[in-house]
């Protein structure tokens, strides 16, 4: 590993429940292990993920009431610490675009798209979502490289900007990192996975109408007539009282756990029979790339979002429409008794920490 002067900054939001925040994190580490400074500016230094920063890499915690009352304060640590280029994710992309342009040191400024941008507009209705097409029309262009997860994220923020998709670069997230294996092999504990338990359908992420977990439930109520099953999903969020209540009305109580967010999803990927991600729309579901790393079978609703690319439209899965729950729980039927087996390099390695850091670090130097 080689030494450099070069400081390379990192800004979000804050370090809360979701695939976005983890991938960051997985490039603050993979970047910091090839030798370069790395800070990892919080707007608010609080979530789950704190416990998972890296040692080598700084945070930088700018303790603001609120991501946009931040401004100040970035503008401040780029003007004192001179990074050589900040990174910027999720909803933080403008402000740290204004913050750049308070200062008067050179800085160069990369922003990524982690999600579908028209499926959050048309999903929000508050008055900052339906402005921010504009805003990202506006202000997007003062970066030095915007970046998407997916060919699909690409092509909806060119048509929702009206930014040239020329302009737009894809770079797939660094998923597939060393520890992925071992953290799959902690022992569990838990009722459903001992020998002779039945099948485990296990789904993954925040507790939001994006997910669709409510879809999954209704699906799985059908499932269940046809044998003992258990439906495990892992994640916190605003519709956990809305999914139990649904839970509650199908009477599923017995077959259905909303266990809540754990640290260590691998340890159940690694022992359930299937894995569905029924998602309305996505970026690039860092959940389904290591769910395929590890083995499961696989059942994804063909979603707006990079879905379709990482399962090679059905060829590392099977794929069933938005928002139907026939046709989802057909496809776990189908699905729920097929044997693990070792996935295909090629459905992981563009996904893999070494392949993407090496990308990052060539567009945050400019070279």
């Amino acid at each position: 590993m080689k030494t450099s002067k070069e400081r390379l900054a990192l800004f979000l939001p804050g370090l809360y429940e979701g695939g976005a925040e983890r991938i960051v994190l997985n490039l603050a580490k993979g970047i910091s292990e090839r030798g370069y400074a790395v800070d990892l500016v919080l707007a608010r230094a609080e979530g789950p993920y704190m416990s998972q920063i890296p040692d080598a890499v700084r945070l930088v915690d700018l303790n603001a009431p609120r991501v946009l009352s931040s401004v100040p304060a970035l503008a401040k640590y780029i003007q004192q610490e001179r990074p050589t280029a900040l990174l910027s994710g999720m909803f933080a992309n403008v402000i740290a675009l204004w913050a750049r342009r308070l200062c008067s040191v050179p800085c160069r400024m990369a922003i990524i798209e982690h999600n579908s941008l028209s499926s959050i507009v048309n999903s929000k209705k508050d008055l900052r979502w339906q402005l921010y097409p504009k805003l990202a029309k506006w202000f997007y262009p003062w970066a030095n490289n915007i970046i998407a997860v997916s060919n699909d994220v690409a092509d909806d923020l060119a048509r929702v900007t009206k930014i040239p998709r020329h302009f737009i670069q894809v770079i797939y997230n660094p998923i597939v990192t060393p520890d992925l294996q071992n953290k799959s092999e902690v022992p569990l504990e838990h009722p459903w996975f001992k020998e002779g338990a039945p099948p485990v359908i296990l789904a993954v992420g925040r507790l939001t109408d994006q997910k669709a977990f409510d879809v999954l439930i209704r699906a799985f109520s059908l499932v269940i007539k046809k044998g003992p099953t258990h439906l495990l999903i892992l994640g916190e969020g605003e519709n956990r009282f809305a999914l139990q209540s649904l839970i509650n009305q199908l009477g599923l109580e017995q077959d259905v756990i909303l266990l809540g967010f754990v640290q260590n999803p691998y340890q159940f990927m690694a022992r359930a029979s299937i894995f569905v991600l029924p998602s309305r729309w996505e970026g690039l579901p860092t959940v389904l790339v290591e769910a395929l790393y590890l083995g499961l079978p696989i059942v994804a609703t063909n979603c707006p979002g990079g879905t379709g690319e990482i399962l090679k439209d059905g060829q590392f899965g099977r794929m069933v429409p938005v928002d139907d729950p026939l046709a989802l729980a057909e496809a776990i039927q189908g699905t729920i008794n097929v044997r693990r087996s070792t996935p295909a390099s090629e459905s992981w390695q563009p996904f893999h920490l070494d392949f993407v850091v090496d990308r990052y670090i060539k567009l945050l130097l400019g070279t």
